[in-house]
């Protein structure tokens, strides 16, 4: 059972649906990530060029998977450690992204980032995907974390708020291309994550959809 479905407008393009899952849904969601993070285990990348390697864990869900390492950021179809391919994307996910993506084709990514040990995410944008017209969506589990977003441009202003377990943030259209980043995570907020932390489940559609 999902909790809130009303959308808050953060910024033009930017909707938040806060506890868009509820608790029982959340533990639910947890499940079955971690069914399938036994399968494709979390790694950290490392940075184009430099080699230096995330602070943030990562895995992928989905035909395609988001990957960095010093050739530079790119979609792969296996873990790079296994060398199999990446677990499907839960329905209940995919069932989000038809809900609040609007988008009228499944997504083919499910970015799964593990913040721990005071790991974030500097202000980036996403725009490795063909399918520039899809939104991104990203649902929280855990500890709450301080989301920043700002426009198009890495020196326009920024919006900061804070996402809990179970938010649901989209954003496209004139956001699709926005900066943003987790500037820290609030350990000790949420008691869902075993040895606690915060997991976040990007979804996006990279290729374009067939005509």
């Amino acid at each position: 059972m999902s909790g809130s479905r009303s959308a808050v407008s953060v910024s033009p393009g930017v909707t938040l649906w806060p506890g868009y899952f509820d608790h029982a849904a959340q533990e639910e969601l947890l499940n079955e990530v971690l069914v399938r993070v036994a399968r494709a285990p979390f790694y950290r990348p490392r940075m184009p060029r430099s080699g230096k390697r995330f602070s943030v864990e990562e895995t992928n869900f989905g035909p395609l998977g988001w990957y960095s390492d010093e050739t530079g950021y790119r979609y792969e179809s296996m873990h790079p450690a296994t060398k199999l391919a990446w677990p499907d994307i839960p329905e209940s996910l995919q069932r989000v992204w038809h809900v609040a993506g609007g988008y009228r084709v499944l997504a083919e990514c499910c970015l799964v980032n593990l913040y721990r040990d005071g790991a974030r995410m500097g202000l980036h944008q996403d725009r490795d995907e063909q399918a520039a017209d899809a939104p991104v969506l990203s649902v929280s589990l855990g500890d709450h974390a301080i989301f920043r977003v700002g426009g198009t441009q890495r020196r326009d202003p920024t919006v900061s708020l804070t996402l809990q377990s179970g938010d649901v943030l989209v954003f496209g259209g004139v956001a699709r291309l926005a900066y943003h980043g987790i500037d820290r995570v609030i350990a000790g907020t949420s008691s869902l994550i075993p040895s606690g932390g915060r997991i976040n489940l990007t979804l996006r559609r990279v290729t374009h959809p067939p005509k």
